[in-house]
């Protein structure tokens, strides 16, 4: 776990200092867009964060294939080389995307291009585990197809997804841990080798994506753009179809006594036989919605729009940072919620906190203008947008004269009563900063 935890923070060490002068370059390079209907920024922001990100991708490789208990997986396993080759190509296609702009056709064919050259270095799906039938073997066009499909689909997921600050890197990396706890169960727990190379993507995928989020978070100083949702769409389809297509079902019934309860322990998580889409369930949806929506109203599947979930968000009332929050929520809700029932299966408290966490998250979606105020010895405290304005004191001081709740007090006394203590207020804050 030590070293694990290493690599971890070199990406994320590497990320993070990185994307400050990225950020200059980005800006010297030209690569800030002009702001689009679609777009929710209002002033244009550099782009070209992907740069940062491969740069994590790399040193996190580069050291875990020096570290004693990590690099057996670069001498038993060619999937970090297929990895690194997979990246390097979606990577520059994402930089030549965010400076010039790719046309969507020619970028589909490059994603393939791209899953293909994975392919052709060992890093496929093998076989799959199907209920009522246990494991089954695929050919090699199916495997081909499937795993193409996979890289595809969860690229173009996270892509799609990447409209609000912070939102794609984060819904990421809650995958990412998610998918970790996961792979690092197989392991460790069961021994079995061929999992290590996806803990290990998962590892350097979470420290990707801390390093960058600082940068990220709103109001976002930098974009990792087409060349930083692509990649990370990439390692994460990478861990998933290692740990899918690589882990040895045999090893497994050796521990678990049958073929059939292999097939059961293993089946929660492929639910519904695409690892990926069970971990970015959410970005998966906005993209099948996004398809639907687009073909139905005769525009290509590909032309962007302003009908995203987080766009739903913002138009319902909720603020940039809350739809944000939200997504996290319910990312982490399914992600996390997916690896416990792979646990235990049978479990009803798990069942029950899913749909008390799914209760609360609804809760939280139809409070779209809840804004809470802090009480007014507080607000020299808090950050100024969980303050009451003057407006806001003066009605509840009016209501509560006005209900009889200040009795033998004179409402203009009240009211500038309130008045000083505002003013006071905005002093000590003043002073305190």
């Amino acid at each position: 776990m030590r070293e694990y935890l290493l690599t971890l923070c070199v990406a994320a060490a590497v990320t993070y200092l990185l994307t400050g002068p990225v950020r200059k370059f980005a800006i010297a390079a030209g690569a800030m867009p002009e702001i689009r209907d679609r777009d929710v920024h209002r002033e244009p922001t550099p782009r070209l964060g992907g740069i940062a990100m491969f740069g994590g991708l790399c040193a996190g490789l580069l050291v875990a294939a020096h570290l004693s208990n990590l690099k057996s997986v670069f001498e038993l396993s060619n999937e970090p080389r297929a990895l690194l080759s997979g990246a390097g190509l979606i990577w520059l296609l994402g930089v030549l995307d965010d400076k010039w702009g790719v046309d969507a056709l020619i970028k589909l064919g490059a994603q393939m291009i791209a899953a293909g050259v994975m392919v052709l270095q060992g890093l496929t799906v093998l076989w799959l585990p199907i209920p009522g039938k246990g494991i089954v073997a695929l050919s090699p066009v199916q495997s081909t197809l499937l795993t193409v499909a996979l890289v595809v689909i969860t690229i173009n997921a996270v892509n799609f997804v990447d409209g609000l600050d912070g939102l794609a890197s984060g819904m990421v990396c809650i995958a990412a841990v998610a998918f970790f706890m996961y792979a690092y169960r197989i392991w460790y727990g069961y021994g079995i080798e061929a999992a290590a190379p996806a803990t290990l993507f998962s590892a350097i995928l979470i420290g990707m994506c801390l390093g960058f989020l600082p940068h990220n978070l709103h109001p976002a100083r930098i974009f990792m753009g087409d060349s930083g949702s692509m990649l990370i769409g990439l390692v994460l389809a990478s861990g998933a179809i290692s740990i899918t297509g690589q882990t040895d079902p045999d090893a497994i019934t050796n521990l678990t006594g049958s073929t059939r309860d292999t097939t059961h322990f293993m089946v929660p998580v492929y639910m519904p036989l695409l690892l990926p889409l069970t971990l970015i369930a959410i970005p998966a949806a906005d993209l099948v919605l996004a398809i639907v929506r687009r073909t139905w109203n005769g525009q290509s599947p590909f032309a962007a729009d302003r009908g995203h979930l987080h766009h739903r968000l913002l138009d319902i009332g909720h603020s940039h940072s809350r739809a944000v929050l939200i997504m996290y929520f319910w990312s982490a809700l399914i992600a996390f919620g997916a690896v416990a029932f792979s646990v235990n299966s049978s479990s009803l408290w798990i069942v029950l906190g899913i749909v008390m966490l799914s209760a609360i998250g609804l809760i939280a979606l139809l409070m779209p203008r809840f804004n809470p105020k802090a009480p007014r010895w507080a607000e020299s405290f808090v950050p100024p947008r969980y303050r009451r304005t003057r407006v806001e004191a003066h009605a509840a001081a009016s209501a509560a004269i006005a209900a009889g709740e200040a009795p033998g007090v004179n409402g203009a006394t009240a009211l500038s009563e309130i008045d000083r203590q505002l003013v006071e207020a905005g002093r000590t804050a003043g002073s305190s900063r």
